[in-house]
């Protein structure tokens, strides 16, 4: 109950209640402390104060008050029990919510109490804690009272500062973190002990435990804020302390030192208001600021005075980590002054940051100086990127480009370099800006070709081509393929000339290649055109033999080497792209023939250093080039194709990575990569995963960390980024070699023989051996990288290891590496390890390793080898899994949790923990024996070891998570120990929550995540929740990370609550104002906003995605419900113009005047906290609004999903007056349309997209909503003039082509919407689609081309496609006008309402009138496209027929993109196309008229240029061929992904198609033909489900049999005609001959049964026999189909029934007794009794289908009469069987029954005549019907005997009349006693009557006395006495009047015989008499009468009946 109650209302609620429950329990229960055991009593007592944390907020001061004295002492003794980190720090805070909510007496002497403590000289251990407890309380105690403690504090600072001095480290860092609340709770108050606080601290700031240097950061920060000395007179020596700070510093440090000095400096640029107003101050100005923060980056700590001294030595390089530090406190310094600052001083920033990276103390070596870029680079991105809006942006990027095109002028010199990076911006501008990209790619060719004689042009403008063309990928609409010619032209030119001149042969050679390997990125289509003359490049850059080879040894001096050389590079380079983008070309032959060139470059590589010796040490850098591109490029390709040269390659990479002939030591980057991700804790790379990465690289330990760099490798320039990556970095080719070596050293190993794998090993072993001091650590890092990457090779080739002495080799080398005092070594040994055991896979191996470890774990001592061994374990179990190492686990657990104790060495501590989670991880359930001791531990060291032990958390944290993981589901469970291995857990995170550092908070989440996917009951969402939205706006990526992923797990399953929450949160942190200290960006669009506005700031790919996939998950639960709300949110982000930079949240709400708005502002500042942070400041960024956009489609279709009310404006108003809360979709439409319009009118491609997309959902969602308050109208149509200002600006020149094909689309669907009613209104969007089919039929080779020309294809087949569609809608309004009766009815169609409107209001013709003017150009473009199509579908193999220079529409270099167009756009072509041959006769009318103006590509339009040549037959045959070719290869097998629509398009099309007599003729002179559709079409429906698409399916039978019948009608008339004289050949004609057999495959007849019998078993399975014989069938009660199954039956039942006439009479005689079978099923399954006594669809079918089978002429040939007769009968039969009555069938349709029995009695009376078991069974049924109960039943038994009793045959009729008209005569007698009471039962009466009225006439005159006799009685004897007639009811009377009409008329008609009847009975004439009397007097009951007749008639009727008789 209370879970519920807590989930519900909010914590706060929650913990009321407890506390009143609870007040007793707020004190400690000491006797159940007391009686636990010591190691769980700290767990006790933390969670007790955990408790009393939450409950004390919430608890009644009055309980409080009674019991706070106790509490008091309880609190202050535990001060004195050693409490642990976590403890002291609840305690104090709990200590200080007590005394501000209960009295404050006391509270001085606890803080003497705690004084006393801390002026102790007790300096043991044991005492520390204690010590640390009484410094945290002091602390608590100002941060919370402050001022209230007034007077006491100058006391309490002098104590804390003395205790300062003589502290050991924790106790530094307790007492400055306790100085900082002190001052934080103080304030100004303090300032008379700034000073002193000032002076102590500072020494401090450098000293040697980094966890010290944090804290006096964080203290000072504080300070600063109210004393004004540190940014004035101190400023200067702040500065320098800061830089001190920094040397040496790690990443925590840096972080916070940064901040201090970030604010101090912007803090003197401008200072607080309060602290100026106070003091007179002098501020500083900007250049004194600046020049401060240069002096830490270019000097370091060094100072002023003592750099004299050095500058004049010219020697010391500044620190590495002072320059990353002061790096990020200038982003700190200009965060702080934010974005308006920023845009206003940018030119100052850029000019000083500029300085930096070109002062020569940056640049004293290339290694230098590419750091200091780096720094500069990150500066510049980390300030603009999230400061600044686009605008601002753009302008910045101006500044920066005039910047740098300045000091290119300064710099002719060194033009290469810059020129270079300065284009790799070109890459990066290209993305947004496509538009540029052909047009700088022009101008860059153009420079070259001008400027051929200028080395540094050639190389600065290749450079930037190449940078361009690497950017084209990002480009959708890509460059046009004459760009690729233009750039091969240029690079062989430059190849060529290159030796023509000596000063420029080296830049043409590096250029060439660079453009050609820069080509390469454009992917194989293009390349395909360009590749016989790259291999042959290739091949003549290499020698080609041996001999050759010697040759050129012989000759040439070094310079010729040295462009030899670059020139091999360059090919090699060239062929690397070739093989990494152009996969498909690499065919086998391919391979062979670039394997040439690549032995030839390895046969080189053997030579180079004797080429070397000779010509001198500059060439190493070249070879060093040649080596790493061959490298790259054998890693690429499959090692099988160079297995001959593996011996001389793996000398080659050995030597390289064991730097045989590298007198540097350098090492290579991999390793970190290689070693597993989960170790990054233990090797601190998780750097690479903070804000900061770019510049922490430079301070990570291996060779050239974080120097990566454009120069170093030019080929960057081009190649994609690594994923993650934000800049190109390659890094320096000494690195890089190695790199390439070890990766492919892991790519050959595997395939190596066993002998040469030990030779290595030994070899490696060996080296180490050999190498000393510094070059042995070098050459071991790369040799284990490179068995790192070996073993990795194996693992994935799944090969072995080797025998016995490859393994003890590698197990020697391995396990000497394990005590190696460097931690990365041991990593990755360890690693090693693991991974050997995997590849080698034997349990003794495995066990002998473990043992080795266990022993060496048992004895050694030593901090080195105790690591690497207890990680060797882990990494054992991690790659062998739980059950390979299973044995191991109990020795390993027990000893690395004894490790994990060991308090003396946290190094140890940290590396048995890490251990332990892996082995957690990988033993799973195995595990769960072991989880209780385990997680006792991990609670045991969160309570104890120091926090700032980070790395010790972070391993305890993974320890947690795995624990969880390993319990997993059971988590749920209630008993005993589960709930106590739970609260541990919970107990374990909470402490984790607390911690100071991100990484461990970072853990706590995921902790707490994998709780919550496991028990989600547990996890208390209402603390979780605010945690989380906190992190939100943390400064470390890995936490926001955390934060957002958990969110995302949450949002799934309670996407509400949480959202809920967030709310709540900022409620409460907006009332209590005093806790600034959480810096929270929630204002009232709730966490979502948040997260929009995350969006905009965030580059992280992974949190970005997540994000997305939150706000998804939200949407989609909440969207509905908070309509209003997150329409308002993506309003807002879309609505947000980029024109202004800054501050923009500001400034639109001044223009905004309303109170409203004032509110909402004092929201948004009062909840940024800093003022000077408030981060929504910049407007959203395009990306945001694009996903922004696509939220507003998602949630547009999740209203339709959910409810049909949201798109009704009627029902709508009438709820939301209902309810005034709910909210439903159409009410906003005017925002949808305004958001629409604004993303499709935005300046952002991406953006217009998906505006135009909006429009178009929009469009297709609401086109049919009526106007409630305008009857006849729909609620678009007030939209008209925005939607046409939506898409004016798609259809401008300059649009690119993916928009304006978009905006086609759109146009298409607003026309064919039928909104539009006013023809003026039409015309505007009309006009757009006129405008662009004159683009179209501009032709291909239009002048100006930016794009692709798969661009260009997209365009005009997009523009054909809109035109088609309009077409198709055109057409059909026209064809329901021309149907529809003068006055417009209802239409039954699905879109009605538009169609009726359209029909009503526009002229029914006239959209057609607007497209008539274009059809005889469209229908030349649309058959143009669809011969398009039709080619371009055809398989691989038939690639010859396409022809050379492309179609109509495409190129063929083009044409696999081109596909995806026309595949897109072909469907609703055809349709547009069939509708136009069946429209004009297949194009008759234009064959007359002749084309007038062929369009311009006349030699692919056949009909303008060769029309004259072709007949109109060749061509009518010609478009036969290509629309069912189309269609039939699209309906073969339409691909899953392929939308319905198409399937409908091309079956209407179809349809379309055959309805017209050329097409019908054709298709029925080609039977083969017809029965390939109809098979086809079978298959169609074995795999399309939807009704629509069966009918669809149906009609375009029909039509075909349609044709077949026609054909075979002409055939039987003109050989009538001819062979009148010769009667046999006749009958042979139509299917099946003479011999009446049909042959599948061949016989349109059994094609057309295979498909139609298919249908009806799909929807009547109790049609299949085999299924009723199946032992598992339950009998099937028929029931009512759905009505489009019903539709769909009776239309197959129609054609089942026209088959026979397509049959000679053999034929039909095969077919016949399946055809009746199944109607007559179909018949007795859908013969259901309805209530309003209609006839269902497939029964009316049914019977139309045996009318037409018995009255065909074609069945009645001598031939096949005796087969015919049996046929009926049988037939007849089974009718008689199944319309038995039957209890299993109650609601039997008796009356369809009945009429089917007399269809065969009147059609195939001859048959039926005399056979007596029929007869019988036939008066049987009709005697049923007379004696039913049902009326109607009686009425239609009446009229079908009447039919039958007219037959002309007396045969048939007599023995019925004999049999049934006594009965019918007893029937109407009986009348008179019991009168009809209802119209039903009145009209059988009329109905009988009729009956016998015909039978009197029909008997022959002797008879006719006794007939009348029998009808004259009943007719008197339903007449009224005339007292009777006025109280008589309605029907009665009824009855009353038709007996006296009907006797009136018989009078006349038989005088003689009536006058006999009468007077033999005078009562009779009496009766007759006093009727006649009484009708004559009252002549108005005669009116009367009149009018009741048509009343009576009204009683239903059969509709078919005329059909049937």
């Amino acid at each position: 109950m209370i879970r519920k109650f807590k989930r519900r209302r909010g914590t706060e609620l929650y913990y009321k209640v407890l506390a009143m429950e609870l007040a007793h329990s707020l004190l400690l229960n000491e006797d159940a402390l007391a009686q636990i055991t010591e190691a769980k009593r700290p767990v006790f007592i933390f969670e007790w104060l955990r408790f009393l944390d939450k409950v004390l907020v919430a608890a009644n001061k009055v309980d409080v008050k009674e019991k706070q004295k106790k509490l008091v002492e309880q609190l202050t003794g535990l001060i004195s029990s050693a409490p642990g980190p976590p403890t002291r720090k609840l305690l104090a805070k709990n200590l200080a919510t007590l005394y501000s909510i209960g009295d404050t007496f006391t509270v001085f002497q606890t803080l003497d109490k705690c004084n006393d403590i801390i002026k102790s000289k007790d300096d043991t251990p044991a005492y520390l804690p204690t010590k640390l407890a009484a410094v945290a309380c002091v602390g608590a105690f100002y941060e919370k009272m402050g001022r209230m403690l007034g007077s006491s504090f100058p006391d309490t600072i002098n104590n804390l500062l003395k205790a300062l001095k003589s502290a050991e480290s924790q106790g530094r860092g307790e007492i400055l973190l306790s100085l900082q609340k002190v001052l934080s709770g103080l304030g100004g108050a303090a300032a008379s002990c700034h000073r002193d606080i000032y002076k102590n601290a500072r020494s401090l700031l450098t000293d040697r435990s980094m966890a010290v240097r944090c804290a006096v950061a964080k203290c000072l920060l504080e300070l600063q804020n109210e004393a004004v000395f540190m940014w004035t007179t101190e400023l200067e020596n702040v500065a320098t302390l800061c830089f001190k700070a920094l040397e040496g510093s790690n990443y925590g440090v840096r972080v916070a030192v940064a901040k201090l000095l970030g604010t101090v400096m912007a803090t003197a640029l401008m200072p607080k208001q309060a602290a100026v107003m106070r003091q007179n101050v002098k501020r500083a100005t900007l250049e004194e600021v600046l020049e401060l923060m240069a002096t830490g980056f270019l000097r370091g700590g060094s100072g002023f005075l003592k750099s004299g001294g050095e500058m004049l030595k010219g020697g010391g390089s500044v620190s590495r980590e002072v320059r990353v530090g002061v790096t990020q406190a200038y982003v700190v310094f200009v965060t702080s002054l934010g974005g308006q600052w920023l845009e206003r001083n940018f030119a100052t920033f850029l000019s000083h940051v500029l300085d930096l990276v070109s002062h020569p103390r940056a640049t004293q070596t290339h290694v230098e100086a590419v750091y200091s870029r780096r720094c500069v680079s990150f500066m510049l991105r980390a300030t603009l990127g999230g400061l600044l809006g686009e605008k601002a942006q753009i302008a910045a990027g101006k500044e920066i480009c005039q910047a740098i095109s300045k000091q290119m002028r300064a710099v002719e010199a060194v033009v290469n370099d810059i020129s270079g990076e300065n284009k790799a911006g070109a890459a990066d501008v290209s993305a947004s800006q496509h538009v540029m990209l052909t047009p700088l790619l022009d101008r860059c060719a153009e420079r070259i070709n001008n400027l051929k004689s200028s080395p540094e042009a050639v190389s600065g403008y290749s450079f930037a081509m190449a940078a361009l063309l690497g950017g084209v990928h990002q480009c959708p609409l890509g460059i046009p393929h004459s760009k690729g010619k233009l750039v091969v032209s240029i690079a062989e030119d430059l190849l060529r000339t290159a030796a023509q001149n000596s000063r420029l042969s080296l830049q043409r050679t590096q250029a060439g290649w660079l453009l050609l390997g820069a080509l390469m990125t454009l992917g194989s289509s293009l390349v395909r055109y360009h590749l016989p003359k790259m291999l042959l490049l290739w091949r003549n850059v290499f020698p080609r033999s041996q001999k050759e080879l010697e040759a050129e040894k012989a000759r040439g001096d070094s310079f010729t080497w040295q462009v030899t050389l670059e020139g091999r590079a360059g090919a090699l380079c060239a062929m690397r792209s070739f093989v990494a983008h152009c996969p498909e070309l690499l065919t086998e032959d391919v391979i062979r023939r670039l394997m040439t060139p690549i032995e030839c470059a390895m046969t080189m590589m053997s030579q180079v250093p004797a080429i070397i010796k000779v010509h001198g040490a500059h060439l190493k850098a070249s070879a060093a080039m040649v080596r790493l591109r061959l490298y790259d490029i054998l890693a690429l390709l499959p090692p099988k194709t160079y297995e001959g040269s593996f011996n001389a390659l793996l000398r080659e990479l050995v030597a390289e990575f064991t730097l045989t002939d590298n007198s540097a030591n350098t090492t290579t980057s991999l390793l970190r990569s290689l070693c597993h991700y989960d170790d990054s804790v233990l090797m601190g790379s998780w750097l690479q995963e903070t804000d900061h990465k770019s510049i922490e690289d430079q301070l990570q330990p291996n060779s050239a960390s974080g120097s990566g760099a454009l120069e170093h490798d030019p080929s960057s320039i081009y190649l994609r980024i690594p994923v993650g990556e934000a800049i190109p970095g390659p890094l320096p080719l000494g690195v890089s070699v190695i790199d390439a070596s070890v990766a492919l050293f892991g790519v050959v190993f595997p395939h190596v023989s066993f002998k040469h794998r030990l030779q290595m090993l030994d070899h490696f072993a060996e080296c180490i051996k050999q190498a000393k001091g510094v070059r042995q650590q070098a050459v071991q890092l790369n040799i284990f990288t490179a068995v790192l990457s070996a073993l990795k090779g194996l693992a994935e080739n799944k090969s072995t290891l080797g025998p016995e002495e490859v393994r003890k080799s590698a197990l020697a080398l391995v396990m000497g590496a394990l005590d190696n005092p460097n931690p990365i070594l041991r990593c990755a040994a360890g690693e090693a390890l693991g991974r050997m055991a995997q590849v080698v896979g034997e349990a003794t191996f495995i066990a002998r390793m473990a043992q080795t470890s266990f022993d060496k774990l048992k004895s050694a001592r030593d901090v080195v080898s105790r690591t690497g061994h207890s990680l060797a374990l882990g990494c054992l179990h991690r790659y062998v899994g739980g059950i390979g190492s299973g044995q191991h686990l109990k020795t390993s657990v027990s000893i690395l949790l004894a490790l994990a104790q060991d308090g003396s060495s946290h190094e140890v501590q940290t590396w048995a923990l890490h251990s332990l989670a892996l082995i957690v991880d990988s033993s799973g359930p195995m595990y769960r024996g072991y989880v209780e001791p385990t997680l006792s531990l991990v609670l045991t060291l969160l309570l104890t070891v120091p926090p700032s032990h980070t790395e010790v958390h972070q391993c305890l944290g993974r320890c947690l998570g795995a624990l969880i993981t390993t319990v997993g589901p059971e988590l749920q469970g209630n008993g005993a120990t589960i709930s106590t291995i739970r609260s541990s857990c919970l107990v374990g995170c909470a402490i984790m929550q607390d911690h100071s550092d991100s990484l461990v908070q970072a853990a706590a989440i995921s902790c707490l995540q994998q709780l919550h996917m496991f028990a989600p009951r547990h996890v208390n969402l209402s603390s979780l929740v605010p945690c989380l939205c906190v992190h939100l706006c943390s400064s470390h990526l890995l936490l926001r990370r955390a934060a957002v992923a958990c969110l995302r797990q949450l949002a799934q399953r309670e996407a509400a609550e949480v959202c809920e929450y967030a709310m709540t949160m900022a409620k409460r942190s907006g009332d209590n104002k005093d806790n600034t200290t959480i810096n929270l960006n929630i204002t009232e669009t709730g966490l979502e906003g948040v997260l929009f506005g995350m969006l905009d700031r965030e580059t992280d790919r992974k949190l970005c995605s997540d994000i997305h996939d939150t706000l998804g998950h939200m949407l989609s639960s909440l969207a509905v419900e908070k309509l209003s709300h997150w329409l308002k949110l993506c309003k807002d982000v879309l609505a947000a113009t980029t024109d202004v930079g800054g501050a923009l949240a500001f400034e639109v709400e001044k223009d905004e005047e309303d109170s409203e708005k004032k509110d909402e502002m004092d929201d948004d500042t009062m909840f940024t906290g800093l003022g000077e942070e408030s981060k929504p400041s910049v407007a959203p960024r395009w990306v945001t609004r694009v996903f922004a956009a696509d939220c507003l489609c998602r949630i547009i279709l999740l209203c339709e999903n959910a409810d049909k009310a949201h798109f009704d404006l009627a029902t709508a108003r009438s709820a939301k007056a209902r309810n005034p809360k709910g909210d439903l979709l159409v009410l906003h439409l005017s925002d949808l349309i305004r958001m629409a319009f604004m993303a499709a009118t935005d300046h952002s491609n991406q953006l217009r997209m998906a505006g135009l997309q909006a429009l178009e959902d929009i469009i297709k969602k609401f086109a049919s909503v009526p106007e409630p308050e305008f009857p006849g109208h729909v609620i678009l149509e007030q939209y008209q003039a925005n939607v046409g200002a939506a898409l004016r600006p798609a259809f401008s020149p300059d649009t690119p082509s993916d928009i304006t094909a978009k905006a086609c689309q759109v146009c298409s669907t607003w026309i064919g919407s039928g909104v539009v009613s006013d023809l003026n209104d039409l015309r505007r969007v009309h006009n757009l689609l006129v405008s662009s089919l004159d683009k179209v039929q501009a032709g291909k080779g239009s002048s100006s081309q930016l794009y692709s020309e798969s661009a260009t294809t997209m365009e005009k087949l997009a523009v054909l496609k809109a035109w088609a569609e309009v077409y198709v809608v055109a057409m059909k309004i026209k064809k329901e006008a021309e149907s529809k009766p003068a006055k417009p009815v209802r239409s039954v169609d699905d879109d009605e309402e538009e169609e009726d409107l359209s029909a009503n209001v526009l002229p029914p013709d006239s959209l057609i009138t607007l497209v008539q003017p274009e059809l005889p150009s469209l229908s030349h473009l649309w058959l143009a496209m669809l011969r398009d199509y039709a080619l371009l579908t055809l398989p691989a193999e038939f690639s010859s027929q396409l022809p050379p220079d492309g179609g109509a529409f495409y190129t063929p270099e083009t044409i696999d993109t081109a596909r995806l167009h026309y595949r897109s756009s072909w469907a609703p072509v055809l349709h547009a196309v069939a509708l136009w041959l069946s429209s004009t006769g297949f194009g008759a009318d234009e064959e007359k008229e002749e084309v007038t103006s062929p369009p311009s590509k006349a030699p692919n339009l056949p009909q303008g240029a060769s029309s004259t040549t072709k007949t109109f037959e060749e061509s009518v045959q010609d478009r036969m061929h290509l629309m069912l070719g189309v269609s039939i290869e699209f309906l073969c097998f339409p691909r899953p992904e392929e939308p319905i629509e198409h399937v409908m398009s091309c079956l209407q099309a179809l349809c379309t198609l055959l309805e017209s007599l050329c097409a019908k003729t054709h298709i029925a002179e080609d039977q083969l033909l017809a029965v390939e559709l109809l098979n086809v079409l079978h298959r169609l429906l074995l795999t399309r489900d939807p009704p629509a698409v069966q009918l669809q399916v149906t009609a375009v039978v029909q039509e075909t049999l349609r044709a077949a019948q026609d054909h075979l009608q002409r055939q039987r008339t003109s050989e009538g005609k001819e062979e009148e004289r010769e009667k046999d050949s006749r009958p042979s004609l139509g299917e099946g001959g003479e011999t009446g057999e049909l042959v599948p495959g061949k016989s349109l007849v059994f094609a057309a049964m295979e498909l139609l019998v298919f249908i009806l078993v799909r929807h009547l399975p109790q049609l299949n026999t085999r299924v009723k014989e199946s032992p598992s069938h339950v009998p099937f009660r028929p029931q009512r189909l759905p009505e489009e199954s019903a539709r769909l039956v009776a239309n197959t039942v129609s054609i089942l029934a026209e088959l026979p006439s397509l049959c000679s009479p053999a034929g039909s005689m095969t077919i016949l007794p399946t055809v009746l079978f199944l109607i007559i099923g179909v018949l007795k399954e859908t013969a259901v009794k309805t209530t309003d006594n209609s006839v269902p669809v497939p029964v009316s079918a049914a019977l139309q289908g045996i009318k037409t089978i018995i009255t065909s002429p074609l069945v009645r040939g001598e031939s096949t009469q005796t087969q015919w007769t049996g046929l009926v009968r049988s037939s007849l039969a089974s009718v008689l069987e199944y319309s038995h009555p039957d209890e299993s069938r109650p609601d039997m349709d008796q009356v369809s029954m009945l009429t089917a029995i007399t269809l065969f009695l009147l059609s195939a009376s001859n048959e039926l005549v005399g056979v007596t078991v029929l007869q019988k069974g036939c008066m049987e049924r009709f005697r049923n019907a007379l004696n039913s109960s049902d009326s109607w039943v009686q009425a239609r038994c009446y009229q079908l005997l009447l039919s039958v009793f007219q037959h002309s045959s007396r045969a048939l009729s007599a023995p019925y009349i004999h049999a049934l008209a006594p009965l019918m005569v007893e029937k109407l007698k009986a009348v008179e006693r019991s009168r009809p009471g209802t119209a039903a039962e009145l009209h059988a009466v009329q109905e009988g009557i009729r009956v016998l009225e015909n039978l009197v006439g029909m008997g022959e005159e002797q008879n006719r006395v006794q007939l009348l006799a029998l009808l004259v009685p009943t007719l008197v004897s339903y007449l009224l006495d005339e007292n009777a007639i006025s109280s008589a009811p309605q029907i009665s009377k009824s009855l009353h009047d038709f007996a006296l009409q009907n006797l009136m008329r018989i009078g006349p008609l038989y005088p003689a015989a009536f006058k006999i009847v009468i007077g033999a009975a005078p009562e009779l004439k009496i009766r007759l008499e006093s009727a006649i009397r009484a009708n004559q007097a009252s002549s108005k009951a005669k009116d009367a009468a009149r009018q009741a007749q048509p009343t009576v008639q009204t009683a239903p009727t059969i509709k078919l009946k005329t059909s049937f008789f």
